[in-house]
């Protein structure tokens, strides 16, 4: 078995189209469940070589079997892709690329890590809930009146003496 050991991406990175095909499959799923499309359909390889440049891309697997993407705010590191292969769920991969965020975060001075989910995924809110996520905030789309999505954080513990997440506020 590879290890479990995540792996900072450079751009040039010959994993680049593997990235693009795992965030591709974990993604499709919610295709025929969300209004508007996902941006995995806006990813490309291009792209990915912009977020490693830009921000962080971290793999785990020689495939890849897992990654995730980290880009700095002003008070969190936001979690903009999180995904495992389908065939590699359940070995703690997903939890080890939440904890190297939080390790980063904590290394940035960032207080929290974000991350949005759509609405109608409620098992990814439960699944980033066991994480130590809690929804912060709703938020929507432009051109839709309705919340698309909700915003959850989960706060660090060394860098936060408050750990209750403020009340919900919907934008």
């Amino acid at each position: 078995m590879y290890p479990l050991s995540p792996v900072r991406a450079a751009s040039d990175d010959p994993l680049i189209p593997g990235i693009l095909e795992l965030v591709q499959r974990s993604f499709a799923y919610m295709e025929p469940r969300i209004n508007p499309p996902s941006s995995m359909f806006r990813l490309t390889a291009a792209s990915i070589q912009e977020q490693c440049l830009s921000g962080e891309v971290w793999t785990i697997g020689k495939q890849p079997d897992a990654c995730i993407f980290l880009s700095d705010k002003e008070d969190c590191l936001y979690i903009g892709k999180l995904a495992v292969s389908e065939n590699m769920r359940g070995q703690g991969y997903a939890k080890k690329l939440i904890e190297l965020a939080a390790d980063r975060a904590r290394c940035k001075g960032l207080p929290a890590l974000e991350l949005n989910t759509r609405i109608e995924l409620v098992e990814n809110h439960q699944a980033f809930q066991r994480l130590g996520f809690a929804k912060v905030a709703e938020g929507r789309h432009d051109g839709f009146s309705e919340p698309t999505y909700i915003v959850m954080r989960k706060y660090l513990e060394n860098l936060r003496s408050n750990q209750n997440p403020p009340a919900v506020q919907q934008s």
